[in-house]
């Protein structure tokens, strides 16, 4: 069947066999797991998920004429659903999958971040596919300019490991742009907040004006801003970039513990 991948979708199809053979790979898919691929396209990868014979497999695809190729391709092999992965309730993910993603650029970091601060929202690994630019302020150092809000809400969560880049080429249509693979771990253990929510709108405040000193900001949060940075350990002169993932947690508690 010809298909014509949709640009408003940011379809680009993995096709290179060595790629999507490694990503199955990584991981290592056991029979007792449940696997979610985000985003199938016409199955390349599907395929070799199907062949380490998983417990279940879940697609979601939001185009209904890939839906009619991977209903043909593979049958009762999988399970599809039509949807677009926003839309998704938070009561899908009970099952905590293994979840593989070529995420639509377009929306990748819209994922991920609703992953990222769902209280719900739990997986045994996630292996995805991101747009090269984001996945390096996802795997940023402090101090570093991509160093950023994702950088934050991602290591909150997650172990990140870098995995490879991945070429133009090895697409179709080609991107114009490099893309790169992570893995993420869920963390055993988390600092708790109330409300993940106040994380967001935190790191937002600060990476709003990334290249300012953050006093200002401290002043807008905390009425006892000097106490509140001279227990976290934090200058009024640093910029937002020069403060840590632990910091920036310790950060929402102070804040959701000032709030009446």
């Amino acid at each position: 069947m010809r298909f014509t991948a949709k640009k408003s979708l940011g379809q680009n199809f993995l096709i290179d066999k060595n790629i999507l053979n490694k990503i199955a790979n990584i991981g290592n898919i056991s029979k007792e797991d449940k696997v979610l691929e985000i985003g199938p396209g016409t199955g390349n990868l599907t395929e070799y998920i199907i062949k380490a014979n998983p417990k279940a497999i879940v697609v979601i695809e939001k185009d209904f004429r890939l839906v009619k190729i991977l209903e043909k391709k593979f049958k009762n092999q999988i399970k599809i659903i039509n949807n677009d992965v926003l839309k998704l309730p938070e009561s899908f993910y009970k099952d905590q999958y293994l979840v593989y993603g070529n995420l639509p650029y377009n929306i990748s970091t819209q994922i991920f971040a609703y992953w990222c601060l769902s209280k719900k929202v739990k997986f045994k690994k996630l292996i995805l596919m991101f747009q090269k630019e984001v996945a390096d302020r996802i795997i940023a150092n402090i101090n570093t300019k991509n160093y950023s809000r994702i950088t934050i809400l991602a290591n909150w969560k997650f172990n990140v490991k870098k995995i490879c880049d991945v070429s133009p080429e090895c697409f179709f249509p080609s991107p114009k742009i490099k893309s790169t693979l992570l893995e993420f771990t869920p963390k055993i253990d988390i600092i708790k907040i109330k409300n993940p929510k106040n994380l967001e709108n935190i790191t937002k405040i600060f990476f709003n004006q990334k290249r300012k000193m953050i006093k200002k900001n401290f002043i807008k949060l905390f009425r006892n801003y000097d106490y509140v940075s001279k227990t976290i350990n934090i200058k009024l002169t640093d910029r937002p970039q020069n403060i840590s993932v632990e910091k920036f947690l310790r950060l929402v508690i102070e804040f959701e513990n000032n709030l009446k």
